[in-house]
């Protein structure tokens, strides 16, 4: 006789839902989802829609096509702007880079009490920006400035420095200000990838003759590249928009010497009432950051070559 067997039940439709991984990732990612339409792509579209129209506050505008991006084209502080912004991510970035990786290969040593070391690190990052901001206000006071205190009694000068009230000074008392919250979190990323790196690679370069600057340029930088890229990708965005730290110090002054962007797009289109121009100088910004973002796609190519994929 021949045996027959029964065919085992096909499972139904939803059971099949419920057992994909897909759609399963998918009802997980939906509420993530949800919320960048909300919070992200939404204001978004809306602040690129208002850079086409007269929009003020009070007055919902009409479409008036490229005429905010031909007034800023011929804008003079808005260049001014670019420049400052410019200036102030680019110095401010290769400065926390220098320093936040120094930082990070001397946090990487066996050094008595590292732990608490690393925690201090992260105060000037933890401390909320308008606090930093404001303790900055004081340092740089034309009156009681604490650097210039300690500068005279040296002998160095013999009157208070002008930080906020110069230009030129501004621009640096900004810059530092900036690169002290900024270092901790190159510092922290950076330490991060460095103990990712394999002991025993260096050893193998270490008997190989390797000395220390050898086992930098050959060992460490090579394997942290990909690291630097997304850290500094990071610590560009967040320098390009900086905001509260320029608007509590010196609110873009003096004579706009130090108007960012995001400072000059608040006060024309909150301050100043011009939601449509206001919305276009922030619209003029994403360029920029695109550039950030595809530099930080360039470093995650560069791991994929690492680690034995294609171009």
């Amino acid at each position: 006789m021949a045996a027959t067997t029964a065919a085992p039940p096909r499972p139904s439709f939803l059971s099949r839902i419920a057992e994909s991984r897909g759609l399963l990732s998918f009802g997980f990612m939906l509420p993530t989802v949800a919320l960048l339409l909300v919070f992200l792509t939404y204001p978004l579209g809306l602040g690129v829609w208002l850079g086409f129209t007269d929009a003020r506050i009070g007055r919902p505008g009409v479409f008036i096509g490229l005429e905010n991006y031909e007034y800023l084209w011929d804008d003079s502080v808005f260049w001014l702007s670019v420049f400052n912004t410019l200036l102030y991510t680019v110095s401010a970035s290769i400065l926390k880079f220098a320093l936040g990786l120094w930082l990070a290969l001397l946090l990487n040593e066996n050094l008595p009490f590292k732990s608490f070391f690393r925690a201090v690190v992260l105060l000037p990052w933890v401390v909320p920006t308008v606090l930093s901001a404001i303790a900055f206000w004081w340092i740089y006071d034309s009156q009681f400035s604490i650097i210039s205190w300690a500068l005279k009694q040296m002998g160095l000068i013999d009157h208070n420095i002008n930080f906020l009230g110069d230009p030129q000074n501004a621009r640096a008392s900004v810059i530092a200000a900036n690169v002290w919250r900024g270092i901790p979190f190159v510092a922290i990323t950076l330490l991060a990838g460095l103990q990712t790196i394999p002991q025993s690679l260096y050893e193998a370069a270490t008997l190989d003759g390797a000395g220390r600057w050898q086992l930098f340029r050959y060992v460490t930088l090579p394997l942290l590249t990909p690291i630097i890229a997304i850290t500094m990708t990071f610590s560009v965005l967040f320098t390009f928009t900086d905001f509260q730290l320029i608007y509590v110090l010196t609110r873009g002054g003096p004579v706009n010497a130090t108007h960012l962007m995001a400072t000059l797009s608040f006060q024309r289109g909150i301050s100043g009432g011009q939601l449509g121009e206001g919305a276009a100088i922030a619209v003029a910004m994403i360029p920029f950051l695109l550039g950030a973002i595809l530099f930080s796609y360039f470093g995650l190519q560069r791991r994929r070559w690492q680690q034995g994929g294609g171009d």
